[in-house]
């Protein structure tokens, strides 16, 4: 495993080549950092499973370099996809579609639908697109940590999460910290009327502005639907220390509020974001600082509002949420 730190363009390259080759390579995106492998290579997909954990029929999101490149991987398309792909590409949304022959059982989990993303960061950008250059069709690439556990929002995260499981061929790109901080918001689009399946920071107020008429819903996953998808999980995105919504954190406790909230006596302050923008982005990086200085308990008093203070409680919601 290699770590590059100063990403050129021939840097870039090499790591488009890696990927063709069948390698595992981690890169940043606004979200969250990705662990990519070509979509297409069933080997190289099955040790993205192998590096994280992941139950094989969980599907993987496919990472494009633009929306010329969808049909490729998407049929059926409606015309509001095509509308709202128009619209937030490259960003932090990612499209379910009726997938083509190009998308196998070991990228849908089995499932008739493909997840499709165009991110917004240059140097993901890039990548794929050397990699397409190359010939290659897409990147499957989920958050780049152990499965369930909190996303990596910068490179050391990513080396906390995967060092001891990634091979001497694979690569790490260091693209500093992600600007998001939360997974892709994901979206239904295989019906008349398209759903949200997973909040992010492309919110039902953005998607109303640019569909005038459509009903949208924020749901939860919906096992009638028979949609899997990343995050839908009860319990995901949990650090080591326990996360509660509620109650008065005791001395030696870990605190994250935004600034406007006084830390309680002897608790630890983890993170104090001035708005909800900065909440989402230091949310993750905060829960790890928790794990690094063995914090056993985490108090979180959680955003209000629409927009990305939903997908930050979102986000909350699951990692609080304990198996007995």
């Amino acid at each position: 495993m290699t770590i590059i730190s100063i990403c050129t363009l021939t840097t870039i390259k090499e790591a488009a080549k890696s990927l063709k080759q069948g390698n595992l390579v981690a890169f940043p995106t606004e979200t969250v950092y990705g662990l990519g492998a070509d979509a297409t290579n069933k080997d190289a997909v099955a040790r993205i499973y192998d590096v994280k954990g992941r139950p094989t029929g969980h599907p993987l999101i496919v990472h494009i370099s633009s929306m010329s490149n969808l049909d490729k991987w998407a049929r059926d398309i409606p015309d509001y996809a095509i509308i709202l792909a128009r619209a937030f590409w490259p960003g932090p949304m990612t499209l379910i579609l009726p997938r083509t022959g190009l998308a196998k059982d070991f990228i849908t989990g089995s499932q008739a639908n493909i997840g499709i993303r165009v991110p917004a960061h240059p140097l993901a950008l890039s990548l794929l697109q050397e990699f397409e250059a190359l010939g290659g069709f897409g990147v499957a690439a989920p958050s780049a940590n152990r499965f369930g556990k909190v996303s990596p929002t910068n490179v050391e995260a990513v080396m906390a999460e995967l060092s001891d499981k990634l091979g001497i061929n694979d690569l790490i790109l260091d693209g500093g910290q992600s600007q998001i901080g939360l997974e892709s918001t994901i979206i239904d689009c295989t019906n008349k009327i398209p759903q949200i399946l997973r909040p992010g920071a492309v919110d039902s107020l953005m998607i109303n502005s640019v569909i005038a008429g459509s009903m949208f819903q924020n749901i939860k996953y919906d096992n009638s639907k028979n949609i899997k998808t990343s995050g839908q999980l009860e319990t995901h995105y949990a650090p080591l220390a326990q996360v509660f919504l509620n109650g008065e954190p005791k001395s030696g406790d870990g605190f994250i509020a935004l600034s406007k909230f006084t830390t309680p006596s002897g608790a630890i302050r983890l993170a104090s974001p001035q708005n909800n923008v900065e909440f989402a982005k230091l949310l993750y990086s905060s829960l790890r600082k928790a794990d690094n200085e063995k914090i056993d308990k985490v108090f979180v008093i959680p955003p209000e509002g629409e927009g990305i203070a939903h997908a930050i409680r979102d986000r909350l919601q699951k990692c609080s949420t304990r198996k007995s």
